[in-house]
This record gives C-alpha cells, structure tokens and sequence, in this order.
C-alpha cells in the first residue's frame, strides 16, 4: 500500500471505524490480492467505502460529496472521455463558467488534475466522493448517455458488480446479455414465487438465469426511470423508451410495461440502428426476385405490398427499400406506429391516436407535404387502404404491409377494405410475402438424414439423393444449431395479365394459377431451395409449411393450397 494508505487507515482507527485486527486484515487482503488501497477497502467488505471516503476528504482538506443527494446530468460524460474517466477514477458533477467540480477517489493525485485540466479546459475543483458510488456514476453515464462518442460508449467493458445498487447492475447486465445474444426481445415475467427472464433469439424464446423475485419491484421501477415513466403507477399498461449502446452500436428500446395478477409485466423490444440496415441484395431474396422487387421501388408512383405477420421482417424489408431509394433530391415520408429505425434525410411520423394521429389521418396531412415516397406503417382498416391507394394513384410512390398469408391474399384484403378492383389494378406495382426461418450454425453444421415421409410431406423426392444439413449445437450457438435468420420469399408481380384478372374481379385461385404459370415462386420453394444450399434445415422448413398450410385452410380468402 501507498503512505497515504497507511495515514487513512491509522485515521479511521482514530475514528473507530475500524480495530487494529480489521486494520491488519485489510493490508492482509490488499497485498494477497495484489490490489490498491481503493480497491482493497470496496472488494474486502472491512470498512464501508463512504467512512473511507470520509476521512479522506479530511486528510486532504477537500469536501466530501454525498453523490446521492445531487441530480448529476450524465450528459457531462462527453466533456471526458470514458477511458480516462475510468482511469483516473473521476467525473465532472457541474461545470460552472470557467471552473469543473470533480468527483475523484484521490483529489491529491497531481497528475490526475492535470489531465482533467487539459482536457476540461478549466479550472479543476476536487471533491471526495464515495469510491463504490462514484464507480456506480460512472458505469451509468457512459451505459446511458446517447450523446457520447463511440469512443466514450464502449459497453463492451460495463462494470456491472456494484454492490450498492443490485438493481442497477441487475439492469445493465440483462440488456447487455441481450445485446451480445442479438436478442430482439426481453421478457421479465414476475410468476407467484419466482421471476421468469427471458429472450428472444431467433424468433424463439429462450429462458435465461434471471434475478431473484425479491428484485422485480425495483427492477420495475428502474425500468420506468430510464424510459421516463410515471413510477408511481403501477395499474395501467405503460409504454416508453430509452436508448443505450452496445460496442459503440446505439439500440433503442421500446419497452412495455403492463399489470397482472403476479405484478408488472415487462416487455423490451431492442430495435436495430439504421447503420445495420443494408441493400437489397443483403436480404437473402432470390436473385430474379430482388431484381423484380428493385425494379418495383424505383417506379416513379403505384404502392408496393409486403405481406406477412408479425416478426416476419417486413419492417426491415421495408426500411431496406427506402434507404434504396433515398437521395436529396426525394422528399420521403413514413407514417409508423412505433418509428422502430431512425433513418437519414427521411420525415418519420409517430402515429398517436390518443391525440387523433391515425395512420389516416397523419397520410392526408403529410400528402400536403409534398413527399414523393410514402411509407405506411400498415393498412388496418378501410379508410387508411383507400387513401394509401388514392396517393399511389396521383403520383406517389406508397409502401405498406398488409397482414396476410401469402402475397395473393392481398388482392382479396384490398377489396374486403372497400378499394374498387379498378384502383387495385392501376396502382398495384407487386407484392412480396415473407417468413423468416433460422440459418444453421456454421460452426457446427453436420448432414442431415430426413426421414422420408419428412421429404414426401414436401414434395420432394426421398431417392434424389439431394444433402440436407443441420446443426449439431455449440457453445457459439448456445447449443440450439442455429445462429441467425434469413428470409424465405414469394414475389406476385402486377403484370398484364394478373391485371386483367383482377379488374375483372377473379377471385384468388385464378389469379395464383396465372401467376404460377408466369413464374412465381412460392415461399415455400424458396424454403426447399435454401435447405438444399445449407442455409437452413428441412426440420425449419417443414414449421414454414405446416404454418403456412394450417393458416391457408382457415382463410377463405385464399381457395388454393400451397404446395411444392
């Protein structure tokens, strides 16, 4: 230990805060652990961290600031880089005119102040602060602050063992585990005795080792404080966000909060920056179907359809669409419900229909904002389908989603909403249906041997002699076999012919035999394709088909069945 060590521990035995046998069992831990005084006194548990500090700042004739009592603006963590303020174990509390009130575990070491006072650019203030809680600052600032440099954000080193405030850490770690897992949701589902963490990976749930129940109030709670929640409610459903970073990476976080009978229901949905938005060729379509779907979006007006239900990427399809397209020179409009990426040169519009901000309403409001492409969230409803098609049809380019089950169901949506076949047919440029099935892990990839009535379910034949793999389990895909998704797709193209089917009301059969007959390809197929080049299995390919198929014979929409 330093002289200064010996001089505060001699210190806090004046105070009684310790004996000489406590005095001797935390030299006794600092020099079998190899650690510093600081270090020695938080890990050791011998005296607490706030009577060190304490005698500290009277050594030293600074003040001693209680961190809890003051409304420190986090913000301040990009006036200091966060590898120094780790290093030098500091943060600047106020800056005011040309003086830095700065919270240090040693306000004696010279060299430290120095470097503040390089890099603040002002006078440098010290004050004395509780070590374990100015670590706890720290590791909140540069973990929440979105306004710091990538260099200042690095998450990947969060310390997240703070003793002092469990929930805190408790926090940090859940989203930091679900950042490195690439989880799209969390769950913190509070059961009679127990809390049930989960995440979803993948598009599957996935039961992790969560915190205790003791914890789940103030897990809640700190939840509600990062997303600027109303705490003191607990018996209506609120919904909020926040954002943090991971490796630099910014993700935003919707969550959702809602009471049951075991207590608040927590859900968090991790939502991609525009920066992991790629091109189209990115999306894994077929090489003629992203030909068709690019020649699609850059037609100067009609609308274009993706299909599908929830978590099936017709989000991320979407935005891949427009950061296509967009340019300066093209005012683009979206209307979502929630904004879930936050893209460049782009007007994103929240829909709020506590306050009457309808998808309908807000696409006749922004339709006086000149746009020249349109992004609607979705198509709910009749008067929001008649509008969207009316834009396509006066000049605009218009994208949407429509919940159905594969890209023919459309046309029969479309008309159920009350659109004329007539606007269906000159505004409808193509429809694109999607799925997403998981990809094999690479890493553990091994062939597969389907059994034959697995084959035969799918049309394919048993004696083909075609290779089929799948994933044995490893620790990179967390031993499931799979790591990823990709998409499975099916492409209707509004050509002449599905046009005249559909000006002339044909229901959904006539219009997918003309449409097969022209070269569509079913999701389905595209599924079988890709398991045949590796990149995912029959058994992921087989849940794709008996989806498909149990949802197709519930529809009466659709008097066709998929098949190979």
């Amino acid at each position: 230990m330093l002289d200064t060590s010996e001089f505060i521990i001699k210190a806090l035995i004046e105070f009684g805060s310790i004996d000489e046998a406590a005095a001797n069992r935390l030299r006794e831990y600092a020099v079998e652990h190899e650690l510093g005084f600081d270090e020695a006194v938080i890990r050791s548990n011998i005296v607490a961290s706030r009577e060190v500090a304490i005698v500290k700042a009277m050594i030293c004739e600074y003040p001693f600031t209680e961190l809890k009592k003051y409304d420190i603006d986090i913000r301040l963590s990009r006036c200091l880089p966060k590898s120094m303020s780790e290093r030098l174990r500091a943060f600047p509390l106020f800056i005011f005119g040309d003086i830095a009130t700065v919270a240090m575990e040693d306000p004696l070491d010279l060299q430290a102040i120095d470097e503040l006072r390089q890099t603040l650019k002002k006078q440098i203030d010290p004050v004395v602060c509780d070590a374990q809680q100015l670590r706890m600052l720290i590791t909140r600032a540069y973990t929440l602050d979105t306004g710091a440099t990538e260099a200042d954000q690095d998450t990947e080193d969060l310390e997240i063992e703070n003793r002092n405030e469990p929930v805190v850490a408790a926090v940090n770690q859940i989203l930091f585990n679900a950042a490195e897992a690439c989880a799209s949701d969390i769950h913190i589902n509070p059961e009679d005795k127990a809390l049930m963490l989960r995440y979803r990976v993948d598009g599957v749930l996935q039961t992790q080792r969560g915190p205790d129940i003791s914890m789940h109030e103030g897990l809640i709670q700190r939840l509600k404080v990062m997303a600027h929640l109303d705490v003191t409610q607990s018996r209506r459903p609120q919904d909020g966000k926040f954002r943090f970073k991971h490796n630099g990476i910014p993700i935003d976080v919707r969550l959702s909060i809602i009471p049951t009978i075991h207590g608040e229901n927590a859900v968090l949905r991790l939502l991609s920056s525009a920066s992991q938005i790629g091109q189209i060729k990115d999306l894994g379509m077929p090489l003629d179907v992203s030909d068709a779907f690019a020649q699609m979006i850059s037609k100067p007006h009609g609308i274009v359809l993706v299909t599908g239900p929830t978590g099936s990427g017709k989000t991320t399809t979407l935005y891949t669409a427009l950061n296509e397209i967009n340019a300066p020179e093209r005012n683009i409009m979206t209307i979502e419900d929630p904004v879930e990426i936050r893209l460049p040169l782009i007007r994103q519009v929240q829909v709020n229909s506590e306050i009457g901000m309808t998808f309908a309403s807000a696409l006749r409001s922004i339709l006086r904002q000149d746009p020249d492409v349109i992004l609607l969230g979705e198509i709910r409803d009749s008067e929001t389908a008649k509008i969207a098609v009316q834009s396509a049809l006066t000049g605009h380019l218009v994208f949407s989603t429509l919940h159905t089950n594969d890209a023919i169901g459309a046309i029969p949506r479309l008309r159920e909403f009350g659109v004329p076949p007539f606007a269906i047919n000159n505004a409808l440029l193509g429809v694109m249906a999607q799925r997403l099935v998981r990809r094999v892990c690479t890493d553990c990839l091994i062939e597969d041997a389907p059994d034959e009535s697995e084959l035969l379910e799918l049309g394919l034949d048993p004696n083909a002699g075609e290779k089929f793999v799948k994933g044995k389990g490893c620790p990179k895909c967390m031993s499931l076999g799979y790591k990823g998704r990709l998409g499975v797709y099916e492409l209707l193209c509004a050509t002449s012919s599905v046009r005249n089917l559909i000006d002339q009301g044909a229901n959904a059969s006539e219009i997918y035999e003309v449409a097969r007959s022209e070269g569509m390809r079913l999701m389905l197929e595209d599924g079988i394709e890709k398991a045949k080049l590796g990149l995912t299995s029959i058994e992921e390919v087989r849940k794709l088909h008996a989806t498909i198929d149990i949802k197709l014979r519930n529809d009466e929409n659709n008097a066709y069945r998929l098949s190979a």
